[in-house]
This record gives C-alpha cells, structure tokens and sequence, in this order.
C-alpha cells in the first residue's frame, strides 16, 4: 500500500475497510507474557448487504471461540473529509454469534438490529502505509462495567501486518482507571484475510461526503 498525493478521503476510507477484514490474534505476545496479556482473537468480516464501510466485529478468548465477548458492527465514514468509524451495538447480538463464520446468518443482521454507540467514534488519521485513531473528545463513550459508570479511552493502529488496540475504562467520578491493559497495546497480526472481503462497489460510496 503506497501513498499517492491524489488519495481523497475516500479512497482511504476503503483501504481502511480492506485492512480491517479478515482474522487477527496476538499469539506472540500472549505467549511470551501471558500474565499480563489474554491470547484474543478477533475477527472482521465486510457486510456488503448494508451500507458501505459496514463490518462485523467478533472478538473472543481463544480457549473460547465460540463465546465472543464483544460483538459490534463497525461503519466507516467520511464527514468533512475526516474519516471516522462508527460504532454500533447488536440487539439481541447472542443471536448472531458465529457470523463472521457463517454468511446465512451474517446476512440476517440488518439495521433494525443495530444501535450508535454514542461518543464512541474513532477519528482516523492516515500516514504513509498506516491508520492512526483515537476516540473523539469528550469523555462520552459511557461503558457499565464491573458494576462502574465507565468511560472509554481507546487508541488504534492498523497496516498491513495487523494492528494494536488500547482500550481503558475510566470511573467517571474518581477518573481512576478501573479495566483495560496497563502495560500497553494489545497487538495483533492478522493471519488470514476472508473471502467476503469489502465490495469494489463501496471504492466511490464516499464520494458525496
């Protein structure tokens, strides 16, 4: 992948979603510091029957595959010419464990199914062959958990060997942190890109923005 000048925005909003897709785990650094960082694997899959920039999220445990923890559709876009990527929640989201691995039921997940995670948009910066995201300002990504009022702090970083992640839940009173990783990134390398991967139709679906 190699900078070019005449890249718009959308052209490196589509870029963005081909990187995305396919399977990422942290092996490596799981291994080799296995008291400090769970062994994760995540898997991204295009969902060309919605919008475009549209993907589906699965991310679990490895001695759990098949118990994700976290499963979110995923939207990038471009507003002003900034990209950003949106994130949603699944209603009834245990219905659609396994689809990043079975397209029938991949396809079953439709926009009545979705809701905006609000405040927690990743703003995405582009620099030579890499993405760059932070959360957008403000503090408003608000997460319960382990019975706190949280809000998410979260970095990102994507190339074409994979990509790291940071995410922090902070109390929103004390401003203590209360989960995350405290030594660092989560690092992931990706080991097998999918079949369903983003649709050549959605390279100009940014061009009005």
């Amino acid at each position: 992948m190699k900078h070019h000048p005449k890249f718009a925005a959308m052209d490196y909003a589509f870029q963005l979603c081909q990187l995305l897709c396919g399977d990422f785990c942290n092996r490596e650094q799981a291994f080799d510091n296995p008291p400090i960082y769970a062994h994760i694997q995540v898997r991204i899959r295009a969902l060309p029957h919605l919008e475009p920039g549209s993907l589906l999220l699965e991310q679990a445990y490895t001695v759990a595959p098949n118990e994700p923890y976290r499963i979110r559709v995923l939207k990038v876009v471009v507003k002003a010419k900034k990209i950003q990527i949106i994130y949603k929640e699944l209603a009834n989201s245990k219905n659609f464990i396994g689809a990043t691995l079975n397209h029938e039921k991949l396809t079953e997940i439709n926009a009545n199914n979705l809701n905006v995670m609000h405040g927690c948009a990743l703003d995405i910066e582009h620099t030579e062959d890499k993405y760059i995201g932070s959360i957008e300002p403000g503090c408003k990504c608000i997460i319960e958990k382990n019975n706190s009022k949280t809000y998410l702090q979260s970095q990102f970083y994507i190339d074409n060997l994979g990509m790291r992640t940071w995410d922090q839940g902070f109390d929103v009173e004390t401003k203590e942190i209360c989960w995350g990783s405290l030594a660092g990134p989560f690092e992931f390398k990706k080991h097998l890109k999918p079949e369903l991967k983003p649709p050549d139709s959605w390279e100009n679906s940014w061009e009005s923005n």
